[in-house]
This record gives structure tokens, sequence and C-alpha cells, in this order.
């Protein structure tokens, strides 16, 4: 690369931009990379192009200009040693959107219990644990060192959920600003549900006996209700003693919206096993701004649908709409809908039951046929169970 007998002179990495404007009017750009060295002769500073790199891979180029600028150039695995790595990705998501959706700011000003807090919700979502699991797993993920968290102990977690529910109003007064107010919640509507969860324990002033949707039997329940907007954004959460009747939960949940968040006019929308006959005529007598949207029971549909009510098959000749009148509710608006879907997944189903109904009787019919079973009143009894049967 030097002559012989001159003087080793600095090299370098030239890079020149250049460009043109091509038959269609599209402006090209091109970058040339050249070896060079430069010098002095006779007063004069001169170039010499050792090499064109131009069609080397950016990489290589990079790693020249680096060598010959003094940086000494190692492998990766020799320059760095991984001493340990913990997953990122999931609880970095998480965090982000979380931060995204003003989640910090909703929980309270920056401090060591909203940093908790923030991270026992973060784990919630990733990782549903119990708190002593959780604590042990923030060191395992970059969450812990993100919010500063690892090595915290049970105390500092408690003390945080302490914190957090002092400040319960306040976080439930902004999401029903954000989620349930007029300018939000055109529709002003409200979705409210309960739900409940066993409990292992003998110290919870909550636990008691009652219905188990998990199918727990014999353990003591808590009951909780969710509010939420028409999108199911959550608003404000209560949690019940496990004996707490559907109905009652959906007073408190009246009373959040008209009391607490001050607003007059809602529409509520809950079972048919929540909104019942009572709490309906309770809302006309005292809440005539709140609305309630809710399914009729069996029988008080079968009524309507009878030979000389107001639901008839053929409303839905032409479409799976239909509003209906009764002086049973006056006031009211009933919708009738016919699910095609559920029609034909009903249908089916009544289909294989008369299949299996008809199977048994062929099979009584060739016991008859080969005497094994005679007698009106003994085949009566056989005919009388498979009909039974399904």
């Amino acid at each position: 690369m030097c002559g012989v007998g001159k003087p080793v002179r600095a090299m370098h990495v030239a890079r020149i931009k250049s460009s043109h404007v091509d038959r269609q009017g599209r402006l090209r750009e091109y970058e040339s990379r050249y070896l060079r060295r430069t010098f002095r002769e006779d007063g004069r500073v001169k170039h010499e192009t050792l090499a064109d790199l131009s069609g080397l891979p950016e990489a290589t180029v990079d790693a020249i200009e680096a060598a010959l600028r003094g940086i000494r150039l190692v492998p990766a695995d020799a320059a760095v040693t991984i001493i340990r790595s913990v997953p990122h990705g999931h609880v970095a998501a998480v965090h982000a959107m979380a931060k995204a959706v003003g989640l910090p700011g909703l929980l309270g000003p920056a401090c060591r219990e909203r940093d908790l807090a923030l991270a026992l919700i973060i784990s919630r979502v990733v990782r549903p644990g119990s708190k002593l699991s959780t604590l042990t797993w923030w060191a395992d993920t970059t969450l812990g060192a993100d919010l500063a968290v690892a090595g915290a102990s049970t105390d500092e977690v408690y003390a945080a959920m302490d914190w957090l529910v002092a400040g319960q109003d306040r976080i439930e007064a902004q999401l029903a600003a954000r989620h349930l107010a007029a300018p939000a919640n055109p529709s002003r509507m409200a979705l409210f549900d309960l739900s409940s969860s066993w409990v292992e324990g003998r110290h919870c002033p909550l636990a008691a006996r009652g219905y188990s949707r998990d199918g727990k039997k014999g353990k003591l329940q808590i009951e909780y209700g969710l509010l939420t907007d028409s999108a199911g954004c959550p608003v404000a959460v209560r949690v019940f003693p496990g004996n707490t009747a559907d109905p009652d939960t959906f007073t408190e949940a009246v009373r959040i919206v008209r009391d607490t968040f001050r607003l007059d006019r809602m529409v509520m929308v809950g079972d048919r096993g929540m909104i019942t006959n009572a709490r309906i005529e309770a809302l006309k007598e005292h809440d005539e701004q709140i609305g309630w949207l809710t399914a009729l029971r069996a029988p008080a549909i079968a009524k309507l649908a009878a030979d000389d009510g107001p639901l008839q098959m053929s409303l839905f000749d032409r479409q799976d709409l239909a509003e209906i009148a009764h002086p049973d509710y006056p006031g009211e608006r009933l919708v009738a809908c016919r699910n095609p879907l559920l029609a034909a997944e009903r249908a089916r189903k009544r289909g294989e039951l008369l299949d299996a109904t008809q199977a048994l009787l062929d099979a009584l019919v060739d016991r008859v046929t080969a005497g094994t079973l005679h007698g009106a009143d003994k085949i009566g009894i056989a005919v009388g169970r498979v009909l039974n049967k399904y």
C-alpha cells in the first residue's frame, strides 16, 4: 500500500456523497467510500486513493475506519461477559402501555408507594400470582430495576396497597370523568356485573358462605362488583361479603353513580338476576333520571309469547329485532331479538336428542319383537323411561 522507500503516511476513509436526478425526475443519492492518504508535497496538500471501498459492506468499511483511527477491535464475545440475562420485553411493553394511558399519574404523585403499586399492577397483567411470589419474580425481570422495586419487603408491598386504597375515591372520580361523563360517553351507559372468589384462611372480615361462581363448594366467598363504561373500561370496584345477593350490589352501583360521581342521567345495564322487579320499582320511585337495561326471565317471556301475546314469531320473518308493548310494562320498551346462531344451535341439539330417543325406542321395539319385553304395563314403563331420559 506504500511505495518502496517512502515513509508510511496516515491513511483514512473518505466518504463522498453525490446525487443526480434521473429521467423520471427522481432524486438519486449515492455515497462513495475510498481508502486514501493525505500528504504535503511541494507545499501543496495532495490525496492519494489507495483502494475503492464502495463495494464493501457498510460494517466492513466502518471496521476499517475504526482501525485506522487507532480503535482496537475485538470479537464481541471477548469484549463482553454476560453475567446474567433477565426477561425484559413483556414487562417493558406493559409498562410502556401503562404510561401511554396515564396510569402512573392516575395512581398519584411520584413516590415509593406509587412505584410499588404500579409494579403490582404490571405484574398482575403479565404474571398473576400471590404477593410473595410476585416479590421474588421482580428480581427475575427488568421490572424490578426499572421501577427500583427489586428487594422490596412484604411490609412495603402491603403498605403500598393501603396507600392505594386511601386514594380509591380520587382515582375512581378521575376514571368516571374520563369514561362516564357526557363528552366521553354520549350514550350515558354504564355496565355493572358481579363476580366472586373463594377465600383461604379465616381472618377476612368479608368472607362468608355464599354462591361460588368458581365451583368451590364449601369455601368461604367474597364478592366484588365492577362498574365500567359501555366499552368495558373499568371505573369503580366494590367488594362485598360473600353472602351478598346480586340485587343488593346493584343498589350500591346506583348509589356510586348518583352520589359519588354526581351523574344524574345514566343507563345501568345488568343481567336478569341483578336488576330485579324490586330494583326496577325502586329506580322508578327514587331515581327517575337513571334508566336500566336488562333481560326478562323465562316465565315473563313465555307469557309474552303466548298465543294471545304480543310476541309472535311472525315478527321475525323479515327482521331480527322487534319492539313490542304490553300493559304489564307501562312506560318500558320491550325489544325482542331473534338470534339465528342460537336458533341453529338449539335445532342441532334438539335433533340429536330426538335421534338418541329414537335409537332407544328402536331397541325397545326389538325387545318386544323378540318377546323379551311384553305386557302393556312393562312396555309403558320402559317407554316412559326413554321419553323422560332426554
